[in-house]
């Protein structure tokens, strides 16, 4: 198999930005709780437990993407963006992908269980959720973005999770993942509005009204609001200094001008630029809550 193919088959860039998320997490969740048997960030036993979490988290990730191509092969040939990935193209038959992901999904498993059972069982929960909820729902109803949500938040608090000698959920870990589940809302229907005639050609409905109007602009600018007092989450709770406080209040209000856009143009150019700032949004964000929070 080709390198291009594999990099289509696990959806590189996507699983490459979950994994940067969760190893975002990890790292803040041992400067939360050092441990002298776990380490401190300059320990190598953390740094080895962090590699776990990355080799882990991409395993898992590519293979909760390689069942949602195995899952939707037909319908992705339907599709211009998914149509030359390597089994609707059919370089890779529906069987090599399963095993596959099977293979990695087992491997990453293991790496991440090996750091707590806790951390094992979320990320096992995110593969059933994402490829065997998800994405079946994704031709039926538009409520489908909210139960996708859930696993594309779940690296956040997996990332945190597994950052513990006993995984444990805490309030930082639940502001992490309340950050990363609202971004995921915009994110989503900003892409949906971009691709939504190539989506319907393979009959979903992403849009929270399943078509390109004002209601579907107005949810989407709604979510965009409640994103600005939850990324000031970790200053209010006193995680986070007034870096990430103002670095997050100028982040939210620029999306929430792009969500803007979007509502009194309701076109795809519009909505192309919130996508693209959604991409910039996250890791911005999260950064900024790892310098701050090491700083303090």
């Amino acid at each position: 198999m080709k390198m291009s193919d594999f990099n289509k088959l696990i959806k590189l860039r996507l699983t490459f930005l979950v994994t940067f998320s969760a190893s975002i997490s990890f790292i803040i969740a041992v400067k939360a709780n050092t441990n002298a048997t776990w380490g401190t960030l300059y320990s190598t036993t953390m740094w080895i437990n962090w590699v776990k979490l990355v080799i882990g988290g991409f395993l898992v990730t590519s293979a909760a993407n390689c069942f949602n191509e195995v899952i939707e092969v037909d319908t992705d040939k339907l599709m211009k963006r998914t149509m030359d990935r390597p089994m609707p193209a059919g370089r890779m038959a529906t069987g090599q992908g399963l095993v596959l992901g099977l293979g990695m999904g087992i491997l990453g498993t293991y790496l991440l269980g090996s750091l707590n059972i806790l951390t094992g069982l979320l990320s096992v929960f995110s593969i059933v959720l994402y490829a065997f909820v998800y994405t079946p729902l994704k031709k039926k109803s538009p409520i489908a973005v909210f139960v996708g949500a859930i696993p594309g938040a779940l690296p956040a608090l997996i990332g945190y999770v597994a950052g513990q000698p006993h995984g444990r959920i805490d309030e930082i870990a639940l502001i992490l993942f309340g950050i990363q589940f609202v971004w995921q809302f915009v994110h989503f229907w900003a892409i949906a509005w971009v691709l939504d005639d190539d989506y319907k050609l393979a009959g979903f409905r992403l849009l929270p009204t399943g078509k390109r109007d004002l209601p579907s602009a107005v949810i989407t600018f709604i979510f965009a609001i409640i994103m600005l007092p939850v990324s000031l989450l970790p200053t209010i709770y006193g995680y986070g200094g007034y870096y990430v406080g103002g670095v997050s209040l100028a982040m939210s209000l620029l999306f929430l001008y792009q969500a803007y856009g979007l509502l009194r143009t309701l076109d795809v150019p519009a909505a192309r630029k919130l996508m693209f700032g959604s991409f910039y949004y996250l890791p911005v964000v999260q950064l900024m809550f790892l310098f701050d929070f090491i700083g303090k």
